[in-house]
């Protein structure tokens, strides 16, 4: 679809409030396109005041604004993440890819019942996000159409990227918080920070170049363990330290001891994108590092020889199936109802030092 084919249509924009944010929603608003924009709150923890996200784009023209809250959500898709071990090329635990396809399934929900069927996002022609909202969409609502304006020519002629952003939103007086000498970008949600682009395309940047929104960088971590006892019922993280917690308190609050203790911080990659690219990122998840770690130990004490190796195969083969998109089709059910015995035996508790 192009933006011409969106004229005098109702579109579900999925907002997050950034630069493609702002410049698609006035710039589909100049056009006599009429945008809905669409908002999860996952918890992320850069964004302190959810609220500003709705002032934002209203003010750069959406006509209606919707809260998805979906923070139980994406709780409960790190915990399936933690069950299946599913890490991407090492140690990536797929926060921002699990987090697409908990938006869409969020957002095709919400927009059956407004009636609306096109649904638009901001991803970029050279990610993995454009696949991943396409996919997830064709899966959940194969009558929905999809707009990329990054796929977009009337879009890529208008915008060559980031800097012509920037001053279209300036000269509009947009309430933008984006600046073409920032060092990088930062996606987010409870599970995860994902910080590229800017001057981490570099290889001479270290990956402890970031700001750490979720903690701190080992270095600056206390100079003496912190000991915390995980208790696991049937693969449910279900007390931290003798404290009953359910899954969206067990990942917040893992966030935050692994977070000081500089757990899950700064990890680094130079990954295959689904798109045929390498990117180098440098990934912050706490909770899900702590969680999962001690969840790969009670692994060890219950699986025996050739379960682990079936677990194995089908961890590597749900993370590229998360990683990619494909989180909704028929494999990665057939994966997940394959790995459903191995939780059942998941009850433990794995006590760890954290230095």
């Amino acid at each position: 679809m192009t933006a011409n084919d969106l004229k005098g249509k109702t579109i579900a924009f999925a907002a997050s409030g950034g630069l493609d944010s702002c410049t698609v929603t006035r710039w589909l608003t100049e056009l006599g396109v009429t945008v809905v924009c669409f908002t999860a709150d996952m918890a992320q923890p850069d964004e302190p005041d959810f609220s500003d996200v709705e002032k934002r784009m209203r003010a750069c023209g959406a006509a209606d604004f919707i809260a998805l809250d979906l923070k139980d959500s994406i709780a409960e898709a790190g915990l399936e993440i933690i069950q299946s071990q599913s890490c991407y090329e090492g140690r990536y635990w797929n926060t921002t890819g699990i987090g697409r396809h908990v938006i869409v399934a969020g957002m095709v929900r919400a927009m059956k019942k407004k009636g609306i069927a096109i649904l638009s996002h901001g991803s970029t022609g050279r990610g993995n996000d454009q696949v991943r909202f396409q996919l997830c969409t064709n899966m959940l609502a194969p009558e929905f159409q999809i707009y990329a304006p990054w796929r977009d020519e009337l879009f890529l002629k208008r915008f060559g990227g980031r800097s012509e952003m920037i001053d279209y939103c300036n000269e509009r007086k947009l309430p933008i918080k984006a600046s073409k000498d920032a060092p990088y970008s930062t996606d987010a949600n409870l599970l995860g920070l994902t910080h590229e682009a800017g001057k981490l395309e570099s290889l001479e940047t270290g990956p402890w170049f970031i700001t750490p929104g979720m903690g701190v960088l080992p270095k600056d971590a206390p100079d003496k363990p912190e000991q915390v006892a995980i208790r696991f019922e049937q693969g449910r993280p279900v007390a931290l330290n003798g404290k009953n917690v359910k899954a969206f308190e067990a990942i917040s609050q893992a966030n935050v001891i692994g977070g000081r203790n500089g757990v899950g911080i700064a990890s680094h990659l130079v990954e295959n994108r689904f798109v045929g690219v390498k990117s180098r990122g440098v990934y912050e998840a706490p909770g899900m590092e702590l969680l999962g770690s001690a969840y790969m130990y009670l692994l060890q004490l219950v699986l025996d020889r050739r379960a682990r190796e079936l677990f194995d195969q089908l961890s590597m083969f749900l993370s590229k199936q998360i990683y990619q998109g494909y989180g909704f089709d028929l494999a990665s059910h057939m994966a997940r109802e394959a790995l459903a015995p191995t939780v059942k035996l998941a009850t433990g508790t794995i006590t760890l030092n954290l230095y």
